[in-house]
């Protein structure tokens, strides 16, 4: 029953983050970047460049389902049936909410908080929510699909980088704005000067979105390696494991200098750690020897766990 219970509690975490993020990134999408015919990379990239062709008739909502869902069956095709029940979720949710959102945003909030702020202030604050938004997703097991399965499915044959590939879609997406018209909200066609202006926008919002999404994946789970060489060895250890209740691994090393054998302490810690870890074994032995390294995806007990 406990265990029961546990799952229950683990999948509805699992999915309210995940709920939460998806309307982070559509908030981003449909508050500030729409509103100010910005374009963007991937998938939702491509569908607003659809929806501003087309004047509305066709929201980026409705291209991002049918564009993902098709990416989706050439991938489990392709790559086997390994995106889950999360993935389609995300995308469902997302698709939903691009075109929901649009309409139920009173035009007065959108005017104030995007469009009277200009387009590089949009383009900051909308690269921010959607980046959120997705390593929150990210975080959870999830994915909003999109380009980066066509970049698996390109690695399956060729030897390419997935992240350039994604990178070289990303800048073919961007750069293709310019050959496609645009129409704003009032259905007036956006000027050559501003759509060259969108473009430069467009890659800003790639590389802060990007930069965000790094920051919250890696950023707040940054863990560090440490190397302790110290006489003490055995005292420090003991009280990193009873104190910091972190496992310590002692190795065999030898000082070539003094080709003297010594033990050497491996440490691996939350970066919260490391400043009363280091007054620790300063207050054992301030002649220590040790090296510190960042260190990111760290699996196993007392850190994170491998998604499936």
């Amino acid at each position: 029953m406990a265990l029961s219970k546990k799952k229950v509690f683990t999948f509805l975490k699992e999915y309210s983050i995940m709920t939460l993020g998806i309307f982070l990134y559509v908030l981003g999408w449909s508050l500030f970047l729409i509103p100010n015919n910005l374009v963007g990379g991937g998938v939702s990239g491509a569908a607003s460049i659809v929806q501003y062709a087309t004047g509305g008739a066709i929201k980026i909502g409705t291209t991002y389902f049918v564009v993902n869902a098709i990416l989706l069956v050439i991938g489990m095709i392709t790559l086997g049936k390994g995106f889950g029940g999360k993935t389609i979720y995300a995308v469902v949710l997302a698709s939903i909410g691009l075109n929901v959102l649009q309409t139920v945003i009173p035009a007065e909030i959108t005017q104030i908080l995007a469009v009277d702020n200009g387009k590089l202030m949009s383009t900051i604050m909308g690269a921010i929510a959607t980046g959120t938004g997705i390593g929150m997703a990210m975080s959870q097991g999830g994915s909003t699909g999109g380009t980066d399965i066509i970049a698996l499915v390109v690695n399956e044959y060729r030897n390419v980088s997935p992240g350039r590939m994604i990178l070289v879609m990303d800048v073919v997406i961007i750069l293709s704005s310019i050959l496609v018209p645009s129409y704003t909200a009032d259905g007036s066609l956006l000027p050559w000067p501003e759509k060259i202006t969108t473009v430069v926008y467009g890659f800003l919002l790639v590389v802060i979105n990007s930069t965000v999404l790094d920051l919250y994946l890696s950023g707040s789970r940054q863990s560090v390696q440490l190397f302790i060489l110290s006489q003490k060895y055995a005292e420090i250890a003991d009280r990193i494991t009873n104190e910091l209740h972190r496992g310590v691994t002692v190795l065999d090393g030898k000082g070539w200098y003094t080709k003297q054998s010594s033990e050497v302490l491996m440490v691996i810690t939350r970066r919260t750690d490391v400043s009363l870890l280091l007054r620790m074994i300063k207050s054992v032995d301030p002649n220590a020897f040790l090296s510190v390294t960042s260190v990111t995806g760290v699996y196993g007990k007392g850190f994170d766990r491998i998604k499936k």
